[in-house]
C-alpha cells in the first residue's frame, strides 16, 4: 500500500500539548519504520514548517532548525517520496475541483488532493473531514485501529 498524510497528523505528532500527541507520534513512528511507500507532498511539508514554528499556533513552537530536522529525517527514509506538481497539474486540479465550489480553506486541501490524484496515491491519513469531498481518496483516521 502507498499512502500520504495531511499536515494535521505531523503537527499533532510535534505538539506535546495536543490531546492526540501520543497517538500521532506512534502513527508517524510506525509509518517511518514501515515498508509502505509514504508520499509527502511539498505543500504538506511547507504547511508543517509554517505552523509548527508559529508561536501563535503552538504553545511551544519548534525552532526552524527543529522543524526542518523533522522533515529531513522523514525525507531521508528510503520509503518516503516527496511529491510536487508535474506537467498537467492544472488540468488535474480543475478535474478535482469541478464537482463543487472550492474556495477559502478548501483550496489547500484540493491542492493536496490533486497532487495525490496526479501521482496515483489514493490513501490519505487525516482527521480533516473536508477531504471526504474528494471521492477518489480513501480517507482514514490515523488514530483509529
Amino acid at each position: 500500500m502507498s499512502f500520504s498524510c495531511d499536515v494535521n497528523v505531523l503537527l499533532y505528532a510535534s505538539d506535546a500539548a495536543s490531546p492526540v500527541h501520543g497517538e500521532a507520534r506512534r502513527f508517524v513512528e510506525r509509518a517511518a519504520g514501515g515498508g509502505d511507500l509514504w508520499y509527502l507532498a511539498w505543500p504538506t511539508v511547507m504547511s508543517y514548517l509554517r505552523i509548527a514554528t508559529h508561536p501563535r499556533i503552538f504553545g511551544a513552537p519548534l525552532t526552524p532548525a527543529e522543524a526542518l530536522g523533522n522533515v529531513e529525517a522523514l525525507a531521508g527514509l528510503p520509503h518516503v517520496r516527496l511529491l510536487s506538481e508535474e506537467q498537467g497539474f492544472l488540468d488535474v486540479y480543475r478535474e478535482v475541483t469541478g464537482l463543487f465550489p472550492v474556495r477559502g480553506n478548501l483550496v489547500p486541501d484540493a491542492h493536496l488532493a490533486g497532487l495525490l490524484k496526479q501521482h496515483g496515491v489514493r490513501t490519505l491519513f487525516t482527521r480533516d473531514g473536508d477531504f471526504r469531498k474528494f471521492e477518489f481518496l480513501d480517507i482514514r483516521d490515523p488514530f483509529v485501529a
